[in-house]
């Protein structure tokens, strides 16, 4: 069990360091990487002075060994991804159930710990189910092209041929950065609003793309025409307010060391407002001021509440 823990902990060993690490001679090494064989496990093994073992994904699904921290780690990662995934409750219940028969009480305890305090609140959008983002996954992985049908934020039914790069997840939802062939650029899709996404099956050569994937999903989904649109002036370099104010939030660039320009956006006076709490700054109105005795009078009514008692 610890020879098969330690080809399970990284990519390949040598001989003589597997018979170090479980304190066994070469000969004993060779014997039981026979036994795992046996028992389905795909140990590949190589000789000369750059050989070693590693494991091999197999035909079949052997047992995994977690440590402590691991076992917890997998046990809170399903029961989040079962509330933000759709589609999987099921399976994640079935999962769970079998990590608890094997969990030892002190573990079951930690593990459960989290889920037995937390809410998931439910949402308006139905989360993505795990089929459609494990088959795009595989597309951005395997640079196979995709046909998406999919509604726009207007609700305006259109068909995307597209070369998916690769998945956001936001924490609310999942963007899918793809080079969009019919307008021949870079576009991203909210995968909730994905009705239906299949592989044509041909192949692409992988696009440079322009920049950092995670900058761009954020300043598309600042860049929505939204109702409501300010840019402020924060003081803080880029580095400490990029750490504290969330990337959905809007795009942040940089002015100076010392300060840096925020722009947000929002469908409704109250959603802006939650917005400007949420980079927890001092900030100065640059542009979109006219709205701002709206943004008063939601801050009045809060304070009038909190002042209430």
């Amino acid at each position: 069990m610890r020879l098969l823990w330690l080809l399970q902990s990284r990519p390949s060993w040598s001989g003589g360091e597997l018979s170090e690490r479980v304190e066994v001679d070469a000969r004993t090494i060779r014997r039981d990487i026979d036994r795992l064989r046996e028992l389905g496990y795909a140990v590949h093994a190589t000789s000369g002075s750059g050989g070693g073992y590693r494991l091999r994904a197999g035909s079949s699904m052997p047992p995994v060994l977690l440590d402590d921290e691991e076992a917890v780690a997998v046990a809170v990662a399903i029961r989040a991804a079962a509330a933000s995934v759709g589609s999987m409750e099921e399976t994640a219940v079935s999962l769970l159930a079998k990590l608890d028969q094997l969990l030892p009480a002190r573990l079951r305890k930690r593990a459960t710990a989290l889920h037995s305090v937390t809410l998931s609140l439910a949402r308006r959008e139905a989360p993505v189910s795990i089929d459609v983002l494990t088959r795009v996954a595989a597309a951005c992985r395997d640079r196979i092209r995709m046909r998406l049908s999919y509604r726009d934020r207007g609700g305006n039914a259109t068909v995307r041929a597209v070369e998916p790069l690769r998945l956001a997840h936001t924490g609310s939802h999942w963007y899918l950065v793809a080079w969009d062939l019919q307008r021949e650029d870079w576009r991203t899709f909210r995968m909730d609003r994905a009705e239906r996404v299949s592989a044509t099956g041909s192949r692409f050569a992988p696009r440079d793309f322009p920049g950092d994937v995670a900058a761009y999903v954020a300043r598309s989904m600042s860049s929505v025409v939204y109702r409501y649109r300010m840019r402020l002036k924060i003081a803080g370099s880029f580095e400490s307010l990029g750490k504290r104010i969330p990337r959905w939030c809007g795009v942040l660039e940089a002015l100076d060391e010392r300060n840096c320009m925020l722009s947000v956006g929002a469908d409704s006076i109250e959603a802006l407002v939650a917005i400007l709490a949420l980079t927890a700054s001092e900030f100065e109105v640059v542009e979109s001021p006219e709205f701002a005795g709206e943004m008063r009078q939601v801050v009045g009514r809060i304070g009038r509440g909190l002042g209430a008692r």
